[in-house]
């Protein structure tokens, strides 16, 4: 299997064209390349969220990333469907993060992801400011919540998972999930005071 070549992604507004991800599940199982580039294309924007919030760290989530893909392309026929392609690959990003993390033995800066993508949102220069400033605010803070707290956030409101996907993505129960959540929420409300 060649490597593949993970950098960060650029977040634009136009979809690629949807497939249904079964047919491209099935197409990359029998082999075909452009399938497997195409689920690469349509989920590397999730998986790279989610490692560089886990990581904080740009270099350590392309790495995640590109292991995260390797693995999960390597697996495609160990997929059941029993929960969607996408929650299955989140797992996987969220276990390759947490290998890179663990290899990692010096502290690393936190990268904000979030800070261009909200300031490409604002029109008026001052409030695309004001903006960077908050979601840099916000990153800080996010980062110092233990690390359940911190994945099931970035899980549920960064990537819109309900809470059975982030039980599933953490390997942990739906409760557990849950209470992550409320707990990472109560304390960035408090923290960001």
């Amino acid at each position: 299997m060649s490597t593949l070549s993970i950098h960060p992604p650029v977040i634009t507004t136009s979809p690629s064209p949807l497939r249904d991800d079964a047919e491209l599940i099935e197409r990359a199982r029998a082999g075909e390349p452009e399938a497997r580039d195409e689920l690469v294309q349509r989920y590397l924007t999730d998986v790279y969220r989610v490692t560089s919030r886990i990581l904080g760290d740009r270099d350590l989530a392309q790495d995640a990333t590109q292991d995260a893909f390797m693995n999960a392309l390597g697996a495609l026929s160990r997929f059941r469907g029993e929960a969607s392609f996408r929650t299955w690959l989140l797992r996987i990003a969220v276990n390759s993060a947490r290998s890179v993390g663990r290899r990692q033995v010096r502290r690393r800066e936190v990268n904000i992801v979030l800070a261009d993508h909200v300031a490409s949102v604002a029109q008026d220069p001052a409030k695309r400011a004001e903006n960077i400033t908050e979601a840099a605010r916000v990153e800080e803070v996010l980062r110092t919540l233990p690390t359940k707290q911190r994945m099931a956030v970035t899980l549920r409101v960064q990537q819109g998972l309900s809470y059975a996907e982030v039980a599933e993505a953490l390997d942990c129960s739906e409760g557990a999930a849950r209470v992550n959540y409320h707990l990472g929420i109560k304390r960035l409300k408090r923290l960001l005071r």
